[in-house]
């Protein structure tokens, strides 16, 4: 152990696991990937609308590089998003507040829907579903699905 660990370890200011990405870094790098995805654009074309490498871009996605606030700046404005949105249902505890007053909030179980629009399967199955422009196609697509999960919930008559 250098004297330098010694010193922080004797401090309590023990070093915060460099390898683990904070989960606000998280949150903000999965919106900035949502919305990339969104727009069909890929890292590497985002990375060079930021004068980054694609590398630099997953490393954001991740959370394991925190981007700076010029640099959400330039997300934002590329991405053509408010830098608000990149915050938005951030996780709770996190220090960000939420600005939905109390009661207004998504409940824990209806974040299942974001985590999976935020999906690469997800995302994929919503895009092409949006395509299907026959009433009778989408609602008998919606029924196979619940069947495959085995769902129980009333149909509804869409």
């Amino acid at each position: 152990m250098s004297k330098q660990d010694l010193a922080a370890t004797e401090d309590g200011k023990k070093e915060r696991g460099s390898r683990r990405a904070n989960p606000v870094d998280v949150h903000v790098g999965s919106r900035v990937r949502l919305r990339r995805m969104l727009l069909g654009m890929s890292q590497e074309k985002l990375g060079d609308q930021l004068g980054l490498t694609f590398q630099q871009v997953q490393k954001y996605e991740k959370g394991v590089n925190r981007i700076g606030a010029s640099r959400l700046f330039d997300l934002a404005q590329v991405l053509g998003v408010p830098i608000q949105f990149f915050y938005d249902e951030a996780p709770a505890g996190s220090g960000v507040q939420s600005p939905a007053a109390p009661g207004f909030g998504e409940s824990k179980e209806e974040t299942y829907v974001v985590d999976f629009l935020s999906s690469r399967d997800g995302l994929e199955l919503n895009k092409a579903f949006v395509r299907i422009t026959n009433p009778r196609v989408r609602r008998s697509i919606v029924d196979l699905v619940r069947s495959l999960a085995q769902d129980d919930e009333p149909k509804s008559s869409l």
